[in-house]
Order: C-alpha cells, then sequence, then structure tokens
C-alpha cells in the first residue's frame, strides 16, 4: 500500500488504495515484491542494530574507559546516525527490487500518456533475481542503488529518531532500580518510536519510492532534487505526505517486535556468557 500511495496513479486514499488492489489484484497484490525482502531482513537487522551496539560500546569506550557505561541520549544520536548510513548499502537494492516488483503492472503516465508494460498483461520482471538481474545489466551498479541519496536523507535522520526515542521511553517508563526493561516497556517504547521514526521519514520516503519506481518505463527524475521539484510543482507539498497514516500504523507493530527480539536475544546471550564464564 505504502508503495502504491508514494508511486502510484489514481489510488486516491488508503481505503481506495486496499480496494483497488483487491479489485484488481486479490489478495496476492498484497504481498508483491516480499520475498526478497523476507530473505534479507535477518541480514540487513543484524547489521543495523550490530552497528548500532558496536558505535554505543566504542563511544562509551572513548569517553568513559568503559564499554559498558550507559551511553548518553547524544551518543545513542551519533551511533544511530552510522547505523543510518551503514542501512543504505544493504537497503537501497532491497528496496529497489521490491518497488519495481510492485509497481511494474501499473500505468505509468506522463503528459498524458499510458505506457504500458512490454508485452501487455504479463509483468516486466519474472521475480526477484530477474529484477535484480536485468536492471544491474541495463543501468548497472548506479541503477541497482537508485535512490540511494533519498533513502541516506531518510535513513540517517530516520534512524536517529528510532533509536533515541526508543532508549528514552524505554528510560522513563522502566521502574527505579530495575537494571533492564521488562518486554512490556520495550513493546511499547519500541512501537512509539517505529511510529515517529515512520511518520518522521515519510517526506524522503515519498521520494525515494518514486525514484525507484521510475526506471521500470523510462527514468522521469534525473535525481533527488530533481524528483522533489517536479512532485511540487505537480501536486503541490500534500505529495510528500502520501502514505504517512500507513507508515505509522505500520511502524508500531514491526518496531516493537524488532526491538522485543533484539532485547531479549541481547538478554539470552548475556545469560549464557555468565553460565560459561562463572
Amino acid at each position: 500500500l505504502q508503495t502504491r500511495l508514494q508511486a502510484g496513479q489514481g489510488y486516491g486514499n488508503t481505503l481506495n488504495c486496499v480496494l483497488t488492489v483487491y479489485r484488481n489484484e486479490s489478495v496476492a497484490g498484497f504481498f508483491k515484491g516480499m520475498s526478497f525482502p523476507l530473505a534479507s531482513i535477518a541480514v540487513y537487522s543484524s547489521v543495523v542494530f550490530g552497528v548500532f551496539s558496536n558505535t554505543q560500546r566504542l563511544l562509551s569506550q572513548l569517553r568513559h574507559r568503559d564499554p559498558s557505561h550507559t551511553p548518553a541520549l547524544a551518543d545513542v544520536a551519533l551511533a544511530s546516525m552510522v547505523a543510518g548510513f551503514v542501512s543504505v548499502g544493504i537497503g537501497t537494492p532491497v528496496d529497489l527490487v521490491k518497488i519495481r516488483l510492485q509497481m511494474q503492472m501499473q500505468p505509468y503516465i506522463k503528459a498524458n500518456i499510458k505506457l504500458k508494460p512490454t508485452v501487455p498483461g504479463f509483468p516486466v520482471y519474472r521475480g526477484p533475481i530477474h529484477c535484480f538481474r536485468t536492471v544491474l545489466q541495463k543501468e548497472g551498479i548506479a541503477g541497482i542503488y537508485r535512490g540511494a541519496g533519498a533513502m541516506l536523507l531518510r535513513d540517517v535522520p530516520g534512524y536517529c529518531l528510532y533509536f533515541t526515542p526508543y532508549t528514552f521511553f524505554c528510560g522513563w517508563i522502566t521502574p527505579d532500580g530495575c537494571i533492564s526493561p521488562n518486554p512490556s516497556s520495550v513493546w511499547l517504547a519500541g512501537g512509539v518510536a517505529g511510529a515517529i521514526s515512520w511518520g518522521t521519514a515519510t517526506p524522503m520516503d515519498v521520494v525515494k519510492s518514486r525514484l525507484q519506481a521510475d526506471g521500470v518505463y523510462l527514468n522521469k527524475y534525473k535525481g533527488t532534487l530533481d524528483c522533489i521539484l517536479q512532485s511540487y510543482q505537480n501536486e503541490g507539498l500534500k505529495v510528500f505526505f502520501r502514505g504517512i497514516t500507513v507508515n505509522a500504523v505500520r511502524g508500531f507493530p514491526m518496531s516493537s517486535a524488532m526491538f522485543l527480539g533484539y532485547e531479549l536475544s541481547l538478554k539470552a546471550m548475556k545469560r549464557d556468557q555468565t553460565e560459561t564464564n562463572p
């Protein structure tokens, strides 16, 4: 839904988008492009959370000579920005393949001319591997990383508004005297942080989606700035908030589960280390 609302044509609001997708593509339409992100989410999340945690430890070591020292919010923000920067290297190709698969059957409208897929009624790409290979052959590495600039502008501040609110709300919710937050605190703080992060990241998410969907037929946008200017000139300021409801609603449960899994995994590993090295 997010991609259709941000880069598609004629969907209107979220409810209309849901009904249109279901009417034209049935339930399968809601799961297009899912396989590639599903296969890579473990690696992506491990890298992001690993970079964030290790950057925090490094900053604590440099400032306090103790890597286990509780980091200040400024250190959390800096570690978040580093994690956001690194995430772009993995996330851009994954998002590009997902968006191309989701948008390949959508009519592309420019100057009142409707362009259809190469073979009417058939998709441009047969699957994620074929999509990746086709883009790489036709557009090279630059094509695979199309939209990386917009994703960088989305993820660096986005992760700062992801990890920092989580850390703040965890500390605020957790009762005094507790060494670590309980699962319910983690779940709530993670959900709120996810909603904040995805909600505020929506404008650049719109730009990224448009840039990456653009190449299915032709390249309408020359780059991030050109995409921003054209989108604003054609549709006004409101275009940058397309899909904000979907982003915020999706961000809560997704981030709750992500942070809960992260914290429980850390606890389990620490417990194993303690039992191994009494």
